[in-house]
């Protein structure tokens, strides 16, 4: 009899998940991917995007495209799961699986912040992140200032690419001494989960540039007429540009079928990522992971991928007869892009223990490459 599993989410997870399961799979086997978009963007290229070196056409696909043949593809909004029978209803329709793999990403919520998204541009979404390339053409001189409006969030290397690539524009347009920028986080040290001396390490970074850095800052509200934010401890800080990283939460659909947990994410197991509900995995931004230093495990593509091609090898072993033994192992690796053909690489075991074990790796052209090795993977299909 045939199995069939349905993949939620065609970003990295899905796209890898799906990829694997098809090359392990009898031929018989169904692998669906459901998503609400057609395209996907590549959002490991949004930094460049908003630094005018990647156009949006340059980083987005036909999720079509990124799969190989034999995947059905299923274009729509998803409006209900339901784990105990791993059948989802999407466009009004019911489908059921004999395993389900949810990788549904993290929702972008700036409407949490009184006037956050009238003021500035979401760095984490498409439209945004152009919207602030045609602002950065335009922009001669002020105040530019990046802000996490959250203390945690997905890819937490990009707010700070965000700031130097910026700052290597101006530089590039010969308008740096006219222009002060300002990185104003959340979080109180940058990429903090990977410990003190990457922290340090990218401080470094911004102090370098003449970037200043003003951490464990809560923006509470913003005026977008005054251009002013406000923070919890009532400090008022005026700009002339934001970018900025908006809240996080867990998709709607995935919340209103019941499946997050206290942390308000999916709770799935650390190495198969597999949750309460046998044959049902979550992974991706959409799960939360804990970590021996009681922070959850960073939300990241690269991630993503790795725990993708977990899930693929647990599932086609089982549907094998054989044992399923993959585990992740959270080793993973990220960029910094900081401009001019450079980028620092970080790379570590964020399973280790007591603490992760994670290394900053000083900028080079060689890390510039490995990123752009990563998009162009994915924008040719090759994962």
């Amino acid at each position: 009899m045939a199995h069939t599993v349905l993949i939620l989410g065609g970003g990295v997870g899905g796209v890898v998940a799906a990829n694997r399961l098809r090359r392990l799979l009898p031929a018989g086997d169904r692998v669906v991917v459901v998503d609400r978009l057609s395209d996907s963007a590549f959002p490991a290229s949004l930094p460049w995007l908003t630094a005018g070196r990647r156009s949006v056409a340059a980083i987005s696909r036909p999720l079509r495209r990124l799969l190989k043949p034999d995947i059905e593809v299923i274009t729509g909004e998803i409006e209900q799961i339901l784990p105990d029978t791993k059948e989802i209803v999407v466009g009004g329709r019911r489908l059921a699986g004999d395993d389900l793999i949810i990788t549904l990403g993290a929702a972008l919520v700036p409407e949490r912040i009184p006037g956050l998204a009238q003021a500035g541009y979401n760095l984490y979404a498409t439209e945004g992140a152009e919207a602030l390339r045609r602002a950065m053409e335009r922009f001669t001189r002020g105040l530019v200032v990046v802000l996490t409006a959250a203390p945690a969030y997905k890819c937490p290397a990009a707010p700070y690419e965000v700031a130097l690539l910026l700052e290597d524009l101006c530089r590039r347009r010969g308008i740096r001494d006219q222009v002060e920028f300002r990185v104003i986080a959340a979080e109180p040290a940058p990429m903090g989960v990977a410990g003190p001396a990457v922290s340090a390490a990218v401080r470094e970074l911004l102090a370098s540039r003449g970037i200043s850095y003003l951490p464990d800052h809560q923006v509470a509200s913003v005026d977008p007429v005054a251009k002013r934010l406000h923070f919890t401890n009532d400090m008022w800080v005026a700009f002339d540009l934001l970018a900025y990283v908006p809240p996080h939460g867990a998709p709607d659909v995935v919340v209103r079928s019941g499946l997050t947990g206290e942390s308000g994410w999916i709770a799935a197991d650390r190495h198969t990522l597999e949750t309460r509900w046998p044959g049902v995995y979550a992974l991706g931004d959409v799960v939360s992971l804990p970590l021996a230093m009681g922070k959850p495990l960073p939300k990241a593509g690269v991630f993503a991928r790795s725990q993708a091609e977990v899930v693929a090898r647990n599932i086609a072993a089982r549907r094998h007869g054989t044992a399923a033994n993959a585990r992740f192992d959270g080793h993973g690796t990220c960029f910094i892009e900081i401009g001019g053909g450079k980028a620092a690489q970080g790379k570590g075991n964020f399973y280790a223990e007591p603490v992760p074990t994670v290394a900053l790796k000083p900028p080079g052209r060689r890390w510039h490459l490995g990123k752009v090795l990563f998009e162009q993977t994915w924008l040719r299909g090759w994962m």
